[in-house]
């Protein structure tokens, strides 16, 4: 299987810090109803530089949620809290994350590499481009986008179906071809945590106090 280049340099304690304010914006979620608030001159770069970003929420290996953008028009920690959120309570796919599932979330950062558009004739030259295991995609037809995370290639075998999967993401059917559609492939930097790898959170009242979260006013 191809490999990629790493896309960007991120220390333990920068992986471990994403992964924390990923976190602790759905624990804010929940108790706030909205995404942990950050302020991205607090932090060094590249955790401050601007980067795209997808999170995916899992609960006990289930996916509960992936949201994220392509665009790199914003500082890699406000990406990560924000799409933290949205992945949790607002992917229309699934329920809401809970304050049962919290205490069990498996959570994946993606960060996304600047793309390159590939050039091809035909379908059979752009499916022999893919590399299985690297390659995210975005397909541009019709008015239609739709990505697929170099993470897919973990449940599809070929290139071939990966891209008749994109397609049908993006609402085209499988045996539509323009030569005016645009494909640009980019690959990313996954972080992953699990539920062992930090204490579980009470909901509030849980824990035997009457404390409060802290909301401020937006």
């Amino acid at each position: 299987m191809a490999t990629a280049e790493p896309i960007i340099k991120l220390s333990a304690e920068q992986e471990s810090a994403l992964l924390r304010l990923a976190t602790q914006s759905i624990e804010h979620g929940l108790n706030c109803r909205r995404p942990l608030p950050v302020d991205p001159r607090g932090y060094p770069s590249p955790l401050c530089d601007l980067w795209a970003a997808f999170v995916t929420v899992r609960v006990q290996q289930e996916l509960r949620g992936c949201v994220g953008t392509i665009e790199a028009n914003q500082p890699l920690v406000s990406n990560v809290v924000k799409y933290a959120y949205v992945a949790a309570f607002e992917d229309l796919r699934f329920a809401e994350i809970t304050w049962s599932d919290y205490v069990q979330l498996q959570l994946q950062i993606s960060i996304l590499s600047p793309t390159s558009p590939l050039s091809f004739g035909t379908e059979a030259e752009l499916v022999a481009q893919l590399r299985p295991g690297v390659d995210g995609l975005i397909l541009e037809a019709e008015g239609q986008r739709g990505t697929f995370l170099p993470s897919v290639w973990e449940s599809i075998k070929t290139p071939r179906e990966f891209w008749l999967g994109l397609k049908r993401k993006a609402g085209l059917p499988p045996h539509y071809w323009s030569g005016a559609m645009k494909v640009h492939r980019y690959t990313t930097y996954c972080l992953s945590s699990s539920p062992g790898e930090r204490p579980p959170l009470a909901s509030p009242g849980e824990s035997g106090n009457d404390d409060q979260p802290s909301c401020p006013a937006v």
